[in-house]
């Protein structure tokens, strides 16, 4: 349905460096006092920063609510900036989003259909360029292969949604906020004569996507979600001895990102006592719109050892470092018209929420990943894997702003997280082998921390998958993996708003992949 009121659309399209600061604005006009400030305000159930919630004065008694309104309660003074509110409150969920934070480990669906075990460790697999460049060694001529992996993702929302003045929030579920997502990857494994082994691969080890359906009762909090990080890796290995060799892998790396969100102009309206008399200062009734995209490239490194004490058994080891990135890019914002209007009212007031330049800075983890391999018979293998993923450099998020204001900070507080997976592995013929394999994956979040763009908790993983070898050159891959979080809630306030209970959510993997050698 329309909103009762016209939508106008701000624009601001200045390509500037990346934002500093917000600035402070206080102009009288025809409605009283409009005070606008750095965006400090801090929810009390933790999440992003926000105005605390407020309840409806005596004098607006068409405004139902469920508490007698007290009259003497002050209302806080309102503290925003446009691109505070549109980048601190929407740029900074891109890094709460996803299960095991927002990583991806869909690179090999060969590794995939045993649940990643072991993929540290085992040869005949070419994205060990990225996994552990130190295992290329072990290949002769030339591999190139191929992996895509569908992921099917489910989440829906069962909890509950409330305004800035206790009331349900109008509008519905969200419906399905997952989506079927394919990830690609690409190899290439080069073995020279003298021992040297080259690689390169294309890869998305971080990533994210999720949109709810238009006016849910959360969409204070999140609308679409789409992060995506793609990295070239460039490795070389050599042998240190028969039986133990190094690699070292250079990473170049693209992240963009697209999130909105709905933004509660009503509130924000209503929690200043000059604007308050006006007929759209209350929540819910001058809803507007913000979209933050940004993009930026990055630079990491990666290295790796495999020791094989006997020919039936090996380890490999390998790290992965952080990656820095510098996100900048534009805030679009949608502004109803009388909203508009009141801000327009003053050229000291009309920069608000219009469109413009910012950004921040993005810290994507170290993993430590720990492999091991066992050939206990011709026909019967079983592998294990251990690793450790750092999210505990993501602690905050710092936005940048063009005003000398200081920075507007996000916490995060991420701790982290561990990911344990057994897998074993079958050979049917000399033409087809089966595997399957089970994980634990732990979440970095808490429910402290935990967002609606894509609500994380522990997972279970289970996959299974199989090999046919169409012939000596060539090699076909499938895998299915079902993944089943434990319980994921949320409980987090905003402006004002808040959003509370369980989601209903899970994941399905589909992947085929082909090998071939030359």
């Amino acid at each position: 349905m329309a909103p009762p009121y016209p939508l106008r659309r701000r624009r601001f399209m200045s390509r500037q460096p990346p934002l500093r600061a917000g600035r402070h604005i206080h102009h009288t006009h025809r409605y009283g006092i409009v005070r606008a400030a750095s965006w400090v305000g801090r929810a009390s159930s933790g999440g992003e920063g926000g105005i605390h919630r407020i309840r409806p004065s005596s004098r607006r008694g068409t405004v139902p609510s469920p508490e007698r309104p007290n009259p003497m309660r002050k209302i806080p003074r309102t503290t925003v900036t446009a691109l505070a509110v549109g980048i601190a409150g929407t740029l900074a969920f891109a890094s709460s989003a996803h299960a095991a934070g927002f990583q991806l480990k869909e690179n090999s669906v060969k590794s995939m259909g045993s649940a990643f075990a072991g993929t540290a460790a085992k040869t005949g697999d070419s994205s060990v360029v990225t996994n552990n460049p130190a295992v290329m060694t072990q290949f002769e001529g030339n591999t190139f292969q191929i992996d895509v992996t569908a992921i099917d993702l489910n989440y829906e929302f069962k909890g509950t949604a409330t305004d800035a003045f206790g009331r349900p929030m109008t509008g519905g579920d969200g419906g399905n906020a997952g989506d079927v997502t394919p990830v690609p990857a690409m190899s290439y494994i080069r073995k020279l004569d003298n021992g040297l082994a080259l690689g390169a691969m294309v890869s998305a080890p971080f990533g994210l996507k999720t949109e709810y359906e238009d006016n849910w009762v959360g969409r204070y909090f999140a609308h679409t979600s789409d992060v995506r990080i793609v990295d070239l890796t460039l490795s070389g290995a050599i042998d240190v001895t028969d039986r133990f060799s190094v690699g070292i892998g250079a990473i170049v790396s693209r992240a963009d990102v697209t999130l909105s969100r709905s933004v509660d102009f009503g509130t924000l309206l209503y929690s200043n006592p000059a604007t308050r008399p006006l007929p759209f200062a209350q929540p819910q009734a001058a809803d507007g719109f913000v979209e933050i995209q940004g993009d930026d490239n990055g630079f990491g490194w990666l290295v790796g050892a495999h020791f094989r004490p006997t020919d039936n058994f090996a380890i490999g080891v390998s790290y992965r470092s952080e990656i820095d990135y510098e996100l900048a890019g534009t805030a679009d914002w949608t502004v109803p018209g009388n909203v508009a209007a009141v801000f327009s009212a003053s050229p000291t007031t009309a920069p608000l929420f219009q469109d413009g330049p910012g950004g921040a800075k993005l810290t994507t983890p170290s993993v430590l990943s720990v492999g091991a391999h066992w050939n206990v018979t011709d026909r019967f293998a079983l592998s294990a894997s251990w690793a450790e993923t750092g999210w505990e450099s993501l602690r905050e998020v710092r936005i940048e702003f063009e005003n000398p204001d200081p920075d507007a900070v996000e916490p995060f507080e991420w701790s982290d997280s561990t990911f344990v997976a057994i897998g074993a592995e079958y050979k049917l013929s000399d033409r087809w082998t089966l595997r399957g394999g089970i994980a634990n994956d732990e979440t970095p979040t808490s429910l402290e921390h935990r967002t609606p763009r894509l609500p994380d908790d522990d997972r279970r993983w289970y996959s299974i998958g199989a090999t046919w070898q169409v012939s000596d050159a060539l090699d076909v891959n499938f895998a299915v993996t079902h993944i089943k979080p434990d319980d994921p809630k949320v409980d987090v306030t905003s402006s004002g708003s808040r959003i509370a209970g369980p989601f209903d959510g899970s994941a399905n993997l589909y992947g085929v992949s082909a090998q071939y050698r030359f």
